[in-house]
């Protein structure tokens, strides 16, 4: 009976490491989505995987000279509509370069937090028509063409989302190819 019972329980838990074996990484798997070639993992914040990004680095150097990295690392939840380095080459020569001066800082965070919404948005909850209010109170609207969804800011300027739902521990962001503008 003992061997019976002994050979039942090398058989049961043989079974159970090859089921942990099969099925934890799986579980420990996340969903990524990959921008400016790396992976933006669902258990990292906003500015942990923002930093990886190499098409956010214009960004990201924004956001540390606005003094920003606290509040995009804190709790949240934001949505944030991220521009690229090529949505930022777009604006006038030297307009990054005279924002990220010490003497700038309140229109240069002025400018990044009307990209940001309290909250999390997923693409689907972008509605067309739908205002958007930013985190310095100012208003964005959702604008749905063609089967794509466009950011509208206060001086009529519009920038594509082009990659939607990149989930963040503290919040989601969506890939933008224009910097936003607030009216004044």
């Amino acid at each position: 009976m003992s061997k019976r019972i002994a050979l039942f329980s090398a058989v049961a838990f043989g079974a159970l490491a090859l089921t942990a074996s099969i099925v934890a990484p799986v579980c420990a798997a996340e969903k990524t989505v990959m921008v400016g070639g790396a992976a933006m993992f669902p258990s990292k914040n906003i500015i942990q995987n923002a930093v990886n990004s190499k098409d956010h680095t214009t960004l990201v150097a924004a956001v540390k000279a606005a003094g920003l990295v606290d509040t995009l690392e804190g709790k949240g939840p934001f949505t944030v509509f991220a521009p690229t380095n090529a949505a930022f080459s777009k604006l006038p020569a030297g307009t990054v370069d005279h924002l990220v001066k010490p003497e700038n800082k309140a229109t240069l965070t002025r400018i990044l937090t009307y990209h940001v919404v309290p909250g999390r948005l997923e693409a689907s909850d972008l509605a067309d028509g739908k205002m958007l209010k930013t985190v310095g109170g100012d208003e964005l609207t959702v604008k749905k063409q063609d089967g794509k969804v466009w950011i509208v800011d206060a001086k009529g300027g519009s920038a594509m989302v082009t990659i939607p739902n990149v989930n963040q521990s503290n919040g989601v962001i969506h890939v933008i190819d224009t910097v936003l503008m607030p009216a004044s």
